[in-house]
């Protein structure tokens, strides 16, 4: 908040709301709750198609999720329904889409203004549809909604044990600070034009990151199929996607070159069987190019872990994530005396160490050639996969370990570097996006004036 009072000043009077956690409001606001202000309905569309009913456009939970204004641009499903159906839950401009249920309570009362009117496009499940009234206009009550205090209510008022929701009352209860009309379409229009233009610095900024990484694979590529040295004469590597490697490397199998290829498993009770402090169980979300992230690491007792026996990991194992979103990435398992496992997703690829060095080796699997194997390999139904066979399919150029360790040690200190910028990067990234958030709730609560600023 202290960017946001250096820049902006407070209203020249304030009052009590009357609500705690909202405090102090400005004197000539109002504090109402959502059920005097519009209209609340829950859908019950959902994304089955029924003989003899119109077909409609759908718009779901994840339309609402990912995107603040629902536009014509949005690929919307394609669904059935009654006239009675149309007739509620058809979209106009103005509307509010709100997220009723999820199975994270920090994904409840996402929302997201509708821009236009959509005669044929219907509010999906999982949703409620809010329709404002003459007096509330729906670009600020859906900021509203986003806004820290009057979304936060949202959160605290979902129930649930695996998948948590509000009922339609929960929702119409919800408390609001309330300007006069016209004030609430001059703090939209300031809020629209204010995060456009963070926005734009961070896409501007992704794209660096971007930029980034793909410079990071083709140093990696070049290092890992061509060697360090310019001038080494070259030869035929006899494989079409791999071109010349150095006329003394030779092209390899992975698995005429490791002792295991395997993985996991998930403990029987899944996470309940998680325990505050062990062994470390490895998952996906751990698995990184450039290292392992263990803050958001699991842990197991020592009995399920020795039921686990055959997946425990070794310090030096090259880690390979084989399923999901994340299929691909990799790195070396650098444990400080740790004992760890892994589970099902994560592949442990263990290298003799005496003959290849386990840095290259997860490098090689970052490079183009191997990420291209790999993503060729898909054999998923529902999600993408590799399977022991194919990881040990794997092809890659191989020089001797003096060699390998040489070009893992350069690689270190080029992709550190390149790293380093990234994570200041991220890190800027993540002080806009904290300033977005900041600036809306200051705006729609008030806190803040922006009626001049919104003016000019």
């Amino acid at each position: 908040m202290a960017t946001l009072n250096a820049k902006y000043q407070p209203y020249p009077a304030y009052k009590s709301s009357g609500i705690e956690w909202l405090g102090d409001i400005p004197a000539h606001w109002e504090v109402r709750r959502l059920k005097t202000l519009a209209t609340v309905q829950l859908s019950n569309v959902d994304k089955k198609s029924e003989e003899g009913q119109a077909v409609v456009g759908l718009c779901n939970y994840v339309d609402v999720y990912y995107n603040e204004r629902i536009r014509s641009d949005v690929d919307f499903m394609v669904a059935t329904a009654s006239e009675d159906q149309i007739r509620r839950f058809s979209l106009h401009k103005g509307d509010v889409l709100v997220t009723k249920d999820s199975e994270s309570w920090t994904d409840i009362a996402v929302s997201a203004v509708v821009s236009e009117n959509f005669p044929d496009v219907l509010c999906g499940y999982h949703l409620a549809h809010i329709r404002p009234g003459g007096h509330c206009d729906g670009a600020f009550l859906s900021r509203a909604f986003s806004a820290t205090g009057p979304g936060n209510q949202y959160e605290t008022a979902a129930n649930g044990i695996t998948r948590f929701g509000l009922t339609g009352d929960a929702i119409r209860e919800g408390v609001f600070p309330v300007p006069p009309l016209k004030e609430q379409r001059a703090i939209a229009d300031f809020l629209d034009r204010e995060t456009a233009r963070i926005d734009a610095l961070v896409a501007k900024k992704e794209r660096l990151i971007e930029l980034l990484q793909e410079k990071r694979t083709a140093l990696i590529t070049r290092a890992v199929t061509r060697g360090l040295d310019p001038d080494v004469p070259m030869k035929d590597s006899g494989v079409e996607w791999l071109g010349e490697i150095p006329a003394h490397w030779e092209v390899k199998r992975l698995k005429h070159l490791v002792g295991k290829v395997g993985s996991g498993k998930t403990p029987k009770g899944g996470a309940e069987r998680y325990v505050d402090d062990g062994v470390m169980l490895l998952r996906s979300q751990n698995v990184h190019f450039g290292g392992l992230r263990l803050t958001d690491v699991a842990y197991i007792d020592g009995d399920t872990d020795d039921e686990m026996a055959g997946s425990r990991v070794l310090e030096g194992d090259v880690l390979l994530n084989i399923t999901g979103a994340s299929l691909g990435r990799s790195c070396v398992a650098k444990l400080s005396g740790k004992d760890a496992n892994v589970n099902q997703h994560v592949c442990i690829i263990r290298p003799n160490q005496q003959q290849d060095e386990p840095k290259f080796l997860a490098y090689s699997i970052e490079s183009r050639p191997l990420q291209d194997q790999i993503f060729n390999n898909e054999n998923g139904v529902s999600r993408d996969a590799l399977n022991f066979e194919q990881i040990g399919d794997l092809v890659f150029a191989r020089p001797s370990k003096n060699e390998q360790q040489a070009i893992a040690a350069s690689l270190e200190r080029e992709t550190a570097k390149l790293d380093s910028l990234v994570a200041k990067i991220r890190e800027a990234i993540e002080r806009l996006r904290e300033l977005r958030s900041a600036l809306i709730s200051a705006a729609v609560t008030g806190r803040i004036d922006v009626r001049e600023e919104a003016e000019a």
